[in-house]
């Protein structure tokens, strides 16, 4: 759709999802919460806010009309015609779950499109008739209001509280594109829990990963995807409950990430947020105490110091990763070298933090072999290729089941 044509009026069938009154008035849902990510067997992850309000449309309201509405923070209320096909996204939860509703050839723009599609691909590759081709798309991490009109999506699948933290974007512009394009309706902030910017602040409400996957999933009108994968997810986490050690006996372990290896940056556990969706559930011991922020810069006498019996290695799946090479910089730096986790050979690989659920099943997978080996049998040592082939009977998930979700064959 062009501007002009926007302008005039002239809106196609996804113009006609529009917000209930809360995009225009600053989205008034519950307050903030601090709830976790749903990432134990029994939790639910419902997280409403202080005042009992409501938490997000988890069920669809459909109108006589046939159009139907669901409900997500920050923007509130959304209304569809139709479930949208082509999707706006920035950041690779929300790739992943549209990938994970069939709509992974929809997504018409991603944050660093060609990165993410080989590190996504290396778990793709295990699932039986999937694929995956996001090479090419608009990178979005830094949208323009243009490209947006010129895109056309059916759904903006972001988060407008984010987007609006650069300088090029005000309130106005969001609520222009949700008006004449198509809604906004997603939500990132719950990566960690942090604070809305000031024009978002009233009730932004944060979800854990599944959570707000059951609610952009009512949005899609793909209830039957959803509930497929969510049994295999609560199948896994049941499968870690019932054989994780006991807390006693659990190893130490850090997150990092360099990409070179003079800044290496640490990353926190078991903070609220989906981005320790898969490592809140496995409980590791934080080899830091919590004496350091996620994020926080470290240096190997740092981490010595702290002398973590595993080291979770975040991208080293990426196809362009060093693995072995990133490895031997620790073993051949006379301080890194006396680290627990290197001496013992358990510095691993991980993917991405902005996992959404088909990745989050894979790392819940990885992440419990690489810290309990006895428990759910040992992690191969990775250097390269495609996620590895777990024989059938150590595979803590079905990935038929996975596939065939994806592909719609419920």
């Amino acid at each position: 759709m062009s501007r002009d044509d926007a302008a005039r009026g002239d809106l196609t069938r996804r113009a006609f999802a529009k917000y209930g009154g809360t995009v225009a008035l600053g989205g008034l849902l519950a307050g903030c919460t601090g709830g976790g990510d749903g990432d134990s067997a029994g939790d639910g992850g419902n997280e409403t806010g202080s005042d009992g309000g409501d938490s997000g449309g988890s069920d669809a309201d459909t109108e006589s009309d046939g159009s139907y509405s669901v409900s997500i923070s920050p923007t509130g209320e959304a209304t569809f015609e139709s479930p949208p096909e082509t999707v706006f996204t920035r950041l690779t939860h929300h790739a992943d779950m549209a990938f994970a509703l069939g709509r992974g050839d929809g997504i018409t723009a991603l944050h660093a499109p060609d990165y993410y599609d080989g590190l996504w691909n290396q778990y793709v590759e295990r699932l039986p008739g999937v694929s995956l081709d996001w090479t090419g798309l608009y990178s979005s991490w830094q949208p323009s209001k243009e490209k947006l009109y010129e895109l056309d999506s059916d759904v903006h699948l972001a988060d407008p509280a984010w987007i609006t933290r650069q300088d090029a974007w005000s309130r106005e512009d969001i609520d222009e594109i949700g008006e004449r394009v198509s809604p906004w309706f997603g939500n990132s902030l719950s990566d960690r829990h942090q604070d809305p910017p000031e024009d978002w602040a009233d009730g932004y409400q944060y979800y854990g990963l599944w959570e707000q996957f059951e609610i952009v999933a009512e949005a899609f009108q793909e209830r039957e995807r959803y509930e497929a994968l969510a049994s295999v997810r609560e199948e896994l986490l049941a499968t870690i409950d019932e054989n994780i050690p006991a807390e006693e006996e659990r190893p130490s372990a850090v997150m990092i990430a360099a990409a070179d290896i003079e800044e290496i940056y640490a990353y926190t556990l078991s903070n609220p947020g989906f981005l320790t969706a898969h490592t809140r559930p496995l409980g590791p011991r934080d080899a830091f105490e919590g004496s350091i922020d996620s994020g926080t810069v470290v240096d190997f006498e740092t981490i010595l110091d702290a002398d973590p019996d595993v080291i979770l290695y975040l991208g080293g799946m990426e196809p362009g990763t060093d693995m072995a090479g990133r490895r031997t910089a620790f073993e051949e730096d006379p301080v890194g070298s006396e680290v627990a986790a290197v001496r013992n050979d358990r510095i691993h690989p991980q993917g991405a933090r902005y996992q959404g659920p088909i990745l989050n099943l894979f790392q819940i997978e990885m992440t419990a072999k690489q810290l309990y080996p006895d428990a759910f049998g040992e992690w191969p040592r990775y250097e390269e290729g495609p996620y590895p082939e777990i024989p059938e009977e150590e595979r803590l998930f079905d990935r038929e089941r996975v596939a065939d979700a994806i592909n719609g064959d419920l």
